[in-house]
């Protein structure tokens, strides 16, 4: 979502100002672009040189200045961006541009830009709630800019209480979120993630080596783009994606109950996660003892939850995954016919890059009319937006 776009940084003066430095660095990691506007108190906390060397670009500071001014600088930054982020905002800035005040080189930028712009106050707590401050950041939401909300927490100033700048991190899924198309508004989107594990008896289970990282991806990416997401989620070390429905389950049976449940309403399912195919079939009560040198656990079938999902499908887009370690295509091309689905995502997870609770992941689009699309190794958040591309083009021919 990043790659490629430019960056207007806007830094204010303020202790959060070191957090701006994090988030320069993570904004060009992501393949941004980004130019740096810091006013004079932002410089007394961090130099401009730091901002400078991170971000590969001269870091303007002055509204006058005959070097930046040759191309009409703040009309000339304006102008090339994307995004307008402005972290850490101080009540001072936020104050300023609710009204309309341009006195120096970052106010008068914000003033000229046509881009999003997105603010992320940070201050004391007492600032935060004070009723002159909550009005400008009323009249700002009202006229279009994107306010990021600080967090709870115990602030420089000795005092707990709202007003933390958020962490980067958070900064950067926002940022996502605005220059992403909200081509996917009024889709349900119904995700499975992550393994199940089927108990043996209180202290042991069968499970698998997913970590729900793709499951989670398109979870995020769908809500991104504007759909209505519910994520069943089997037992993950994950953080919950924003403002999705997450229903966390355990068993392949609590999974094929929750799913069924939430069926019908869905227009997309899409089965990313990696479901025990056995399990015991008698969980014992208490813990087995060790008896001898050998044991026998008996196992029967849990439910074909896809397979039960393709015989019921009516108007729904069913997409399954098929996770090989041989005969990848011979396989998924077997899964992808005998359980009825619209598209299956297979992927070898023996691959270098594309197995279980990594980062990235090399997969193949199949389709029942035999069509085989190759993708190169990307990150599980771009693979997840190629199918999205995909299942947003077949749900719109439903629709």
């Amino acid at each position: 979502m990043l790659k490629s776009k430019t960056i207007l940084l806007g830094v204010s003066g303020g202790i959060a100002v070191y957090k701006a430095v994090e988030l320069l660095r993570l904004l060009t990691k992501a393949g941004a672009t980004v130019h740096v506007v810091m006013t004079r108190s932002a410089c007394e906390f961090v130099t401009p040189l730091t901002f400078q060397t991170l971000s590969g670009h001269p870091v303007h500071t002055e509204l006058f200045n005959l070097y930046q001014e040759q191309e009409i600088g703040h009309i000339s930054l304006a102008d090339r961006a994307d995004l307008f982020i402005l972290a850490p905002a101080t009540a001072n800035l936020i104050g300023k541009i609710a009204q309309g005040l341009a006195d120096d080189l970052l106010t008068t930028t914000v003033m000229a830009t046509k881009a999003p712009v997105l603010i992320v106050p940070a201050m004391n707590t007492n600032m935060y709630e004070n009723p002159l401050y909550q009005r400008n950041e009323k009249a700002l939401r009202e006229v279009g800019y994107h306010l990021l909300d600080p967090v709870d927490g115990e602030l420089a100033c000795g005092w707990t209480g709202q007003g933390k700048m958020p962490d980067p991190q958070d900064i950067i899924a926002a940022a996502e979120d605005i220059l992403t198309s909200k081509d996917l508004t009024g889709c349900r989107i119904l995700v499975s993630a992550g393994p199940t594990r089927e108990e043996i008896d209180p202290v042991r289970y069968l499970t698998n080596y997913s970590s729900g990282r793709m499951g989670f991806a398109i979870a995020a990416a769908a809500r991104r783009r504007g759909a209505k997401v519910t994520l069943v989620a089997g037992p993950v070390q994950l953080t919950p994606p924003a403002e999705v429905e997450i229903l966390a389950v355990v068993s392949a049976q609590q999974m094929h109950d929750v799913i069924l449940d939430c069926f019908d309403a869905a227009d997309v399912v899409i089965k990313a996660a990696a479901v025990a195919d056995y399990r015991p079939q008698i969980r014992q009560q208490q813990k087995v003892k060790k008896m001898a040198d050998d044991m026998i656990l008996e196992l029967e079938k849990t439910p074909d939850i896809l397979a039960e999902l393709g015989r019921r499908k009516k108007r729904q887009i069913l997409v399954g995954f098929a996770a090989e370690t041989e005969k990848l295509l011979e396989h998924a091309t077997q899964k992808l016919i005998s359980k009825n689905l619209d598209m299956i995502v297979a992927n070898d997870v023996s691959a270098p890059g594309a197995g279980f609770d990594v980062d990235t992941n090399i997969v193949r689009f199949l389709y029942p009319d035999g069509r085989v699309e190759d993708l190169e190794l990307m990150s599980k958040t771009e693979v997840a937006d190629q199918l999205l591309d995909r299942v947003r083009l077949a749900w719109q021919k439903h629709e």
